[in-house]
């Protein structure tokens, strides 16, 4: 009897061992599946050697039945991944600021054509609000865009209103150009990039905790003193990816 109850109480030890591990190999089973999506176009899954997709997704921590929102998605590169990672528990919203729905809502309704779990969302992006807490708020290289003056937004407000919007552990993952050393914000408009150090500070500032960063997008050739639109380093900019967690 007790030979039965020991093996008993080692094969459970084994199983609870095995869980993370199977966990983490269906979830990185579920991003390889979502970067082979068909529905992904042609010119999108062309930019994955540069833009490591998978690796994003994981560090982003996506889970199937995640509210995600993608901060102006353009074509929506990542909020397909999205769609397809949280599936139909899931939903991912692609918010277009006012200032430029004309031009990108038919980007986004395209991505809601496409999968019945993507949502477009209008609004000032310093008044940012969702009908219901979400575990990811995901931005990339749209940063930096808003401290131009023309966009008119209010930045630290845009941070708190992504705070709030988030459920207590959500995470606001952020990837943008990185800046030169000491360049802070002041490159934005000339040079499309910010500093990882300053948009920190920012973020930080409306309460959140940095959680990490992945170099995955990183170039060291990079001198940081080109526009991102530069032939010379269009698509290959060192760029950071950063995640913040709210507390709780």
């Amino acid at each position: 009897m007790k030979s039965r109850l020991l093996a008993a109480a080692l094969s459970a030890l084994m199983v609870a061992a095995a869980s993370p591990v199977l966990a983490q190999t269906a979830q990185t089973a579920s991003y390889q599946s979502a970067v082979a999506d068909t529905l992904r176009p042609a010119d999108e899954v062309a930019r994955d050697p540069l833009r490591h997709p998978a690796e994003i997704l994981a560090f982003a921590e996506v889970k199937p039945g995640q509210k995600i929102a993608d901060i102006r998605p353009g074509a929506g590169y990542f909020s397909r991944l999205f769609a397809r990672v949280v599936g139909e528990g899931g939903h991912v919203y692609a918010f277009v600021p006012n200032r430029t729905a004309e031009r990108e809502n038919p980007r986004a309704d395209a991505l809601v054509a496409a999968y019945s779990n993507v949502s477009r969302v209008n609004g000032d992006l310093d008044a940012m609000s969702f009908d219901q807490p979400l575990d990811v708020v995901f931005m990339s290289q749209e940063y930096h865009d808003f401290h131009i003056p023309r966009f008119g937004v209010d930045v630290t407000k845009m941070n708190a209103d992504i705070f709030k919007a988030l459920k207590p552990g959500g995470l606001f993952v952020v990837i943008d150009h990185q800046a030169a050393s000491g360049a802070g914000n002041t490159v934005v408009e000339t040079l499309h990039r910010i500093e990882g150090a300053q948009l920190r500070r920012e973020v930080e500032a409306a309460g959140f905790v940095f959680d990490g960063e992945t170099p995955a997008v990183a170039n060291p050739a990079d001198n940081h003193t080109l526009n991102v639109f530069d032939e010379a380093i269009r698509g290959k900019t060192d760029q950071f990816v950063y995640r913040f967690r709210k507390p709780g």
